[in-house]
């Protein structure tokens, strides 16, 4: 638009770089679409330095995008994740969002303020599509799988939804549109449970012969009811043609969420999309069985990107693409062996899923691997292309987002949210001053050092081989010099472990574990 030369007076010069700065921060895109993928570890995408396993489509768009390299979750497992990401408010203040059972009543209760609500009301559609595993309907056991199940997304601002109602691993096996099953069997009514199995329904601890497609990892607790040939946690019974077939989950979700982006093609949009792939049980489509090397984990990595692909595909061939702000990122970090006996152990050769951070940590632990994912931008319109070492927490997306779109005024419970919009467009490399992260004990971290506190949980988690960063003392990591948390500096430095005492005290002050 303008060229500044040397002719041009400073004061001229810093003037127009404002009006740049300024301009970037007061436009809107016409798109806001969120991919969180499940279980994807920081270094198991080529673009964060992957070599056995490549995502071409993942790093067709760091090409035009920013990629965080020190950007967090605010715990170390989906369902309390997600509920930091939806309302801007750490998981460990409220009770009850632990990993929530696939009949568990919904996490966010109609009355909190969500991502959804704000983008609704900056005037755009919002949609939901994928992974949900915040629970539907009022409270635990209580939903009306066959017919309306409410409260349910519409009622925390979502205008459409296509739902896995949990995980693939648990019950029930069947997606939810708009809170209704979706091709609902009349002829093979549901019904579910977590206390009890129902008569004649075959187990997989009871019916190996029936796992035709994947068996259970021993003592993980996947081999209750038997959906298409894989056991899972929980029970259930009926279905029938509204049973998912695992091979065509992802399939679904691009469908689905690729549709929304048509339908939308003349109206701003926020679309959450939460992929399945990478979680257990994975067993991911033929067009990817066999293609990684590295068995079915590795294969549902490429899964996951080829969804990605689809829906920059959707994008560019509507003309959206420029002007759709896409943030690509994961609920937590890796784990290998998650209850399923389908190689990933075995041929994970030289691939790292944690990358630089090693193996201690991933799902369910409190070091960087659990927490630390990847995290990419793209905005091509507004956003350059390149690296950013700014400290970013996933709870700060609701504010930033609320920034970008204009409604800066949020309700006075969204709390922990901070706009960190200019790190998010790669204004600024300065990001926040300190995350808090949570897993079994919290943890504050000023992207330079850690601090862990004691607590009297295991250190180890013997089912999935997690070293899970619990201790009885106070721990102290250097992360610019020791990424991977292998020395421990408590007693050497007792000044810094006070002053990173005093934040976390200062973060649990303000409530914690507060009921609603």
């Amino acid at each position: 638009m303008f060229t500044i030369n040397k002719q041009i007076p400073l004061i001229a010069g810093l003037l127009l770089s404002s009006f740049f700065s300024y301009s970037q921060h007061h436009v809107k895109p016409q798109n806001v679409i969120l991919i969180i993928a499940d279980d994807i570890g920081y270094g198991d995408l080529s673009c964060y330095g992957a070599k056995a396993v490549h995502t071409p489509h993942i790093d067709q768009v760091t090409r035009k995008g920013l990629v965080f390299s020190d950007a967090h979750t605010t715990a170390s497992t989906c369902t309390p994740s997600r509920y930091s990401i939806f309302t801007g408010e750490y998981n460990w203040r409220k009770k009850g969002t632990g990993i929530a059972t696939g009949d568990a009543g919904m996490v966010i209760s109609p009355e909190q303020f969500t991502m959804a609500d704000m983008f609704r009301q900056a005037g755009y559609t919002t949609g939901a599509i994928g992974k949900w595993h915040l629970g539907l309907g009022d409270q635990q056991g209580d939903q009306n799988w066959n017919g309306f199940i409410t409260p349910g997304p519409v009622d925390i601002g979502f205008d459409y939804s296509f739902l896995m109602a949990a995980t693939g691993d648990r019950v029930p096996c069947v997606w939810v549109e708009n809170q209704r099953v979706a091709n609902h069997d009349a002829s093979a009514p549901i019904a579910v449970s977590y206390k009890e199995p129902f008569p004649g329904e075959p187990l997989g601890k009871d019916r190996p012969e029936l796992l035709t497609k994947l068996k259970p990892s021993p003592n993980h607790g996947h081999n209750q009811a038997i959906v298409n040939g894989i056991s899972r946690i929980g029970y259930m019974k009926g279905g029938g043609k509204a049973l998912w077939q695992d091979e065509y989950i992802a399939d679904t979700i691009a469908a689905r969420a690729t549709g929304f982006i048509k339908k939308h093609t003349k109206e701003p949009f926020f679309l959450y999309v939460g992929t399945n792939d990478i979680h257990v049980p994975r067993y991911p489509h033929r067009r990817f069985a066999g293609k990684s090397g590295m068995g079915f984990r590795g294969d549902a990595i490429l899964q996951f990107d080829w969804t990605v692909g689809e829906i920059i595909r959707t994008l560019k061939e509507n003309g959206l693409f420029d002007n759709t702000l896409l943030v690509i990122s994961s609920d937590n970090g890796p784990v290998i062996d998650d209850g399923y006996q389908d190689g990933a152990e075995a041929l994970l050769g030289d691939h790292k899923p944690w990358g630089p951070l090693h193996t201690r940590g991933g799902k369910y632990s409190n070091f960087e691997g659990g927490t630390r994912v990847p995290f990419i931008v793209s905005w091509p319109a507004h956003v350059k292309s390149g690296t950013s070492g700014a400290l970013i927490s996933q709870v700060d997306l609701l504010a930033s987002f609320a920034a970008l779109v204009g409604q800066k005024q949020l309700p006075a419970q969204v709390t922990d949210s901070q706009d960190q919009l200019k790190a998010l467009l790669g204004t600024s490399n300065t990001g926040r001053q300190y995350i808090i992260e949570s897993s079994t004990s919290l943890s504050v971290s000023d992207g330079e050092w850690k601090y862990i506190a004691p607590n009297a949980s295991p250190a180890f988690y013997e089912l999935t081989r997690t070293q899970s960063g619990n201790a009885s003392v106070d721990q102290l990591y250097h992360l610019k010099t020791d990424l991977a948390e292998t020395r421990n500096l408590a007693d050497e430095k007792p000044e810094k472990v006070a002053a990173l005492k005093t934040l976390l005290l200062k973060e649990k002050e303000k409530g914690y574990q507060r009921d609603r």
